[in-house]
Formats: C-alpha cells, sequence, structure tokens
C-alpha cells in the first residue's frame, strides 16, 4: 500500500516549478500541504491530517536538494563552450510543398559565405527559420512566394555544448530556462541537436542572459 510520503514525493516530482520552490526554501509547507492534500487523498483512498503531510515534505526537501544538486553538477562541470551570436533574423512559415526547394535554394546560395547562421526548424504545420541578418535580403527573395507568419529581427543566441551523457538525467533544459525565467529573460526561440541547445533572446537580454549562465555554471563547479 502507498504511504504518504510516497504520495507526497509522487506528486511533488510531477511539478516541476514546485519541486524547484521547495528546494529553494520559497514555499509555505502548511499552505502547500493544504493545496496538496485532496491529491494525497485521493491516492491513499482515505482522509488524513495536514500534519502528516507537513512531515513527510519536511523530510523530502533535503532529499530533493541533494539529488538536485548531485544531477546537476555532473552536467553543469562538464558543459563546454557557451557561445553568443548576435544579429540574427527569426523567421516562421507554413509549410508548403514548396518550401523544401526553397530551403535548397537558400543553401545553395550561401554556401560559399563565412561564418554565417543558418538553422531551420520543422514542426507539423510551420517551419522556423533563423539567419544572421547579412542575408537577410536572401532568405525574402527566395521565400517571398511563401506564406509569412512571422518575421522577428534584432535577436541574438547563446548556444550551450552539453556532455554527452546529458540526456541519462532529467531536467537539464528545465533547470537551465528556469533560472533565465526567474529572471525575466523572455526565449524567443530554442534550436536543440543532441548535445547542445541554443536559445534566442532579445539583443536587449543578451548580456543578461549570458551572465545568468556563466554564473549558473560556476556555483556548480
Amino acid at each position: 500500500m502507498i504511504t504518504i510520503p510516497v504520495a507526497v514525493e509522487q506528486i511533488i516530482k510531477k511539478k516541476p516549478f514546485l519541486e524547484s520552490a521547495l528546494i529553494e526554501g520559497i514555499i509555505n509547507l502548511s499552505s502547500l500541504s493544504r493545496v496538496i492534500k485532496p491529491e494525497i487523498e485521493a491516492l491513499l483512498g482515505k482522509p488524513i491530517n495536514n500534519g502528516a503531510i507537513i512531515m513527510a515534505l519536511n523530510r523530502l526537501v533535503p532529499r530533493l536538494e541533494l539529488i538536485s544538486t548531485m544531477k546537476f553538477k555532473k552536467i553543469v562541470k562538464n558543459i563546454g563552450d557557451i557561445i553568443v551570436r548576435s544579429n540574427l533574423v527569426d523567421y516562421t512559415f507554413t509549410n508548403s510543398k514548396t518550401l523544401y526547394g526553397c530551403h535548397a535554394e537558400l543553401l545553395n546560395s550561401i554556401k560559399e559565405y563565412n561564418d554565417i547562421f543558418c538553422t531551420f526548424s520543422q514542426g507539423v504545420n510551420e517551419t522556423t527559420l533563423v539567419v544572421s541578418s547579412s542575408i537577410a535580403m536572401e532568405v525574402e527573395h527566395i521565400f517571398e512566394n511563401e506564406n509569412r507568419i512571422s518575421k522577428t529581427s534584432d535577436l541574438s543566441s547563446i548556444t550551450v555544448k552539453l556532455p554527452n551523457d546529458n540526456n541519462l538525467y532529467p531536467g537539464v533544459y528545465y533547470y537551465i530556462f528556469k533560472e533565465l525565467a526567474w529572471d525575466n529573460i523572455n526565449i524567443s526561440e530554442v534550436i536543440s541537436t543532441t548535445n547542445e541547445f541554443t536559445v534566442l533572446v532579445s539583443d536587449t537580454d543578451i548580456q543578461k542572459a549570458f551572465s545568468i549562465l556563466m554564473e549558473t555554471k560556476k556555483a556548480l563547479k
């Protein structure tokens, strides 16, 4: 039979922002116990008192802190370069049969260029293209007959290289994005591959975002 501590842990781990708030010590355990009480009673199939939930939370928090610190130290200590790029433009187009030909034409037209940022990210209904502003005119010419959903200029990117085993540790992206979100950094776009990810932010936020990531990396080493 499931116990109160197990039920509390199951509920907390399904709510990453709540777990993070507990670790940071910025949430009132008595208030939290009243909020999650109905879920716990549903799992246990019987009424319980708030005191038992508070006791379970008090025992859970130190373990969450230890697991969180150990898990992210393994990742953060092996993070590679953090690379910043500026002068980027973000386009989003509706997917179409002719869009692939536009991709090929653009790639062919810039193959001799040096130090150009160009990525495609295709979704179910739309495709996002992020390029250096120096080739924005070429993009607009080549894609002029496509349905453009949006265009955002004055963007910069931060690319973070992760260790090869980052996929073994759930919550890596959440941890990093949380640090940016708590400082009110708006992420315009996220681009990822297996061992690196790139976030696009406004030019006005790039210095602050870079500082936050560097401080996070240093804090957990």
